[in-house]
């Protein structure tokens, strides 16, 4: 631990910011968490509980609310960013008055931001300007946390000093943070598996076996991959944590708040009852027609992330979700083994070679 403690923020009033704060508290620091909502800051400071998002979890009484952000944010050391992605760049603007460039700023938001595409780290450098950015990832579902049962996950930084403050401020017994310096890989390995786990749930309320359904996760890791190495990240990431943990937690779990919503709509529910029926963010929504746009735009072969475009916002039947897998290229298992584009060069040869040949792959 540090000679001093550090004071801790968190912006967010949601579930996993909440529970960050309790274990920041946990472990000795002083912490001060941020929202909008006056009515629940007063509960979290009476009661210690935050009875919107984690009513039966007991926080820290040390952990501080506030709807003043300055108060929040100024002085704090690290200051965690628990906003979903479509508020987190108004709130960052917010806060950046009072912020110092020594200040060490990490994102736990598994989300894009719509215009350019920008990953919530990026924001964070945009608006800040600060050098001191990370990440946080990995298979996290925060109920579980909050129940203390055995979690990791990936601290993602350039900076060896973040990676190491977010490990004092969160690590203890049922909480372990390994480190990357990935930050890209580990970011978009969070955002991406949110389509997946939307997959996943129409699968499930459609009754597919578990062959299919460990067809389709390893289908999606190899997309999810495929598509975070064309944008410069390591494919080596996605073996770890914050890749294939994160979208087996999220494939398979009720808990997982897109995986509800695809099993909604396998049951036969529209798009906006399936959000409505939630009541929270399920950043996947909007993650599929972001990363189907920017892979058509990149060149990038993504059928699952079609297919499930198509679902949500093309009016077809969740049941196509299958048959749209089955009709894809019959191409490379592990790209990074064997390249896609090898596979397909073979097939057109042999084409060539036998004259009439065999039907090419779509």
């Amino acid at each position: 631990m540090v000679d001093k403690p550090m004071r801790v923020a968190v912006l967010g009033g949601g579930s996993f910011g909440t529970a960050l704060a309790s274990m920041a508290a946990d472990n000795g620091f002083e912490v001060r968490q941020w929202m909008r909502d006056s009515a629940l800051a007063e509960q979290i400071n009476r009661e210690h509980c935050n009875g919107r998002y984690l009513p039966d979890y007991a926080i820290n009484p040390v952990v501080t609310a506030s709807t003043d952000i300055a108060g929040v944010v100024s002085g704090a050391e690290l200051v965690l960013v628990s906003i979903p992605s479509k508020a987190f760049r108004q709130v960052v603007r917010q806060a950046r008055a009072y912020l110092d460039s020594e200040q060490i700023l990490v994102s736990t938001t598994k989300g894009i931001e719509q215009d350019g595409f920008r990953l919530m780290s990026q924001v964070l450098e945009e608006e800040t300007g600060s050098v001191r950015v990370g990440v946080l990832s990995g298979p996290n579902l925060a109920s579980e946390v909050a129940e203390k049962q055995l979690t990791a996950t990936v601290v993602a930084s350039e900076d060896s000093l973040t990676r190491t403050r977010v490990q004092q401020a969160l690590s203890c017994s049922y909480f372990r943070v390994y480190a990357s310096n990935d930050r890209y890989g580990v970011e978009l390995g969070g955002a991406l598996k949110n389509i997946y786990a939307i997959a996943a749930g129409m699968a499930a309320a459609l009754g597919t076996g578990e062959n299919t359904r460990s067809m389709l996760m390893t289908r999606a890791l190899a997309e999810m991959s495929r598509f975070a190495v064309a944008q410069g990240a390591n494919p080596m990431t996605f073996l770890g944590l914050a890749g294939v943990g994160d979208l087996i937690v999220t494939c398979s779990s009720s808990l997982s708040r897109n995986y509800r919503v695809g099993f909604s709509l396998g049951q036969g529910h529209t798009l906006d009852e399936a959000v409505e029926a939630l009541g929270q963010v399920a950043e996947g929504v909007n993650t599929v027609r972001l990363v189907r746009d920017k892979a058509h735009q990149d060149g990038v072969y993504m059928p699952l992330a079609e297919g499930l475009f198509q679902v949500l916002f093309g009016g077809v039947p969740a049941q196509e979700m299958a048959r749209l897998l089955m009709q894809g290229d019959h191409s490379s298992d592990v790209e990074f083994v064997l390249s896609r584009e090898d596979v397909l060069q073979s097939h057109r040869d042999t084409q060539g070679a036998d004259g009439e040949g065999r039907h090419e792959p779509d």
